[in-house]
């Protein structure tokens, strides 16, 4: 595989291929995030996160559809509306799909599997009713596309760098609403005693509520990231569903960081692998390697300490 390239070629090819999976890269994260919020903090298996994700992508494609007839010397900014948008759009349904249907399913993970998986069919469906069966793709603008030269060999996408800059400043923010704010002391005393936190007079209903729909929002915001790297359609979400658990899961369920070392760790190796083989191949030697990295560690890369 690697007996035709150079020392020097490889190192051009790594480099190339690290660069071009920092957009993978972003939408792993962020779609994590949004996992690591719902599944590790609230316990629920969301199998219709994707769908959150394909929300965010169409409200970004919406978004580039309007500013393009509408307001076309707005044209260049488009993408930071169409990513609040999409945290709002996707958290708004989320905190309503938490009131209507997640509340009553709390404690009964193989419930939340089995409603969140129905509710993923149905939104794909809405998808394809409201936007069509086909497949939409968004036009960037002019200062988004192209590449900055690093040397002879090497470049870096314009569009990368600044997912991956909003993906870091949306991980930074995550990390001080859970970890240094007053809401996010309500999120880990309901998490670590329920009871408790509602004899001390913490609405535990308002905070699962909120909690649900900031994971949502920020895979809304993963969507917007998704747009660079594929065209969007009902069914897109479900390619990714599989890939967030396992960053999730190798990373460590309640572990931030760990949730970041996985992505990081997943997206880089698949899109190095994929140079040199097929994609699917790619997927299943990332894999394979995963699972037994998880044979040896199941708790996964970073666990929390906590008191038994």
């Amino acid at each position: 595989m690697f007996g035709d390239y150079s020392l020097g070629d490889l190192g051009s090819i790594f480099a190339m291929q690290g660069f071009a999976g920092l957009i993978l890269f972003s939408v792993y994260v962020l779609m994590a995030l949004g996992l690591a919020i719902i599944f590790g903090q609230m316990g629920v298996i969301n199998m219709a996160h994707g769908e959150f994700m394909i929300l965010g992508a169409y409200m970004t494609w919406l978004c580039s559809e309007f500013f393009a007839a509408y307001l076309p010397s707005l044209f260049g900014i488009y993408f930071f509306v169409a990513m609040a948008l999409a945290f709002v759009a996707s958290g708004s349904l989320g905190m309503l799909v938490e009131w209507a249907l997640i509340k009553r399913l709390y404690k009964r993970p193989l419930d939340t599997l089995l409603a969140t998986w129905g509710l993923s069919l149905i939104l794909q469906q809405a998808y394809r009713s409201i936007f069509g069966p086909r497949e939409v793709g968004v036009n960037l603008p002019d200062w988004m596309l192209g590449s900055l030269q690093v040397t002879d060999s090497i470049e870096v996408p314009i569009n990368g760098l600044l997912v991956m800059a909003l993906t870091i400043l949306i991980t930074i923010a995550v990390y001080l609403l859970i970890f240094r704010s007053r809401w996010g002391q309500q999120v880990r005393a309901v998490v670590q005693n329920r009871v408790m936190a509602g004899a001390v007079g913490i609405d535990t209903e308002k905070v699962d509520r909120l909690t649900f729909g900031l994971g949502c929002g920020i895979a809304g915001i993963a969507g917007s990231a998704f747009t660079m790297i594929g065209s969007t359609g009902p069914t897109s979400g479900q390619l990714y569903i599989v890939d967030t658990f396992l960053v999730v899961v190798f990373g460590g369920a309640a572990s931030l960081f760990g949730t970041i070392a996985s992505a990081f760790t997943i997206s880089q190796t698949q899109s190095t692998l994929e140079f040199f083989l097929s994609g699917s191949m790619a997927k299943v030697i990332t894999l394979l390697a995963v699972v037994a990295i998880l044979m040896l560690r199941p708790q996964g890369l970073f666990t929390l300490k906590v008191r038994r």
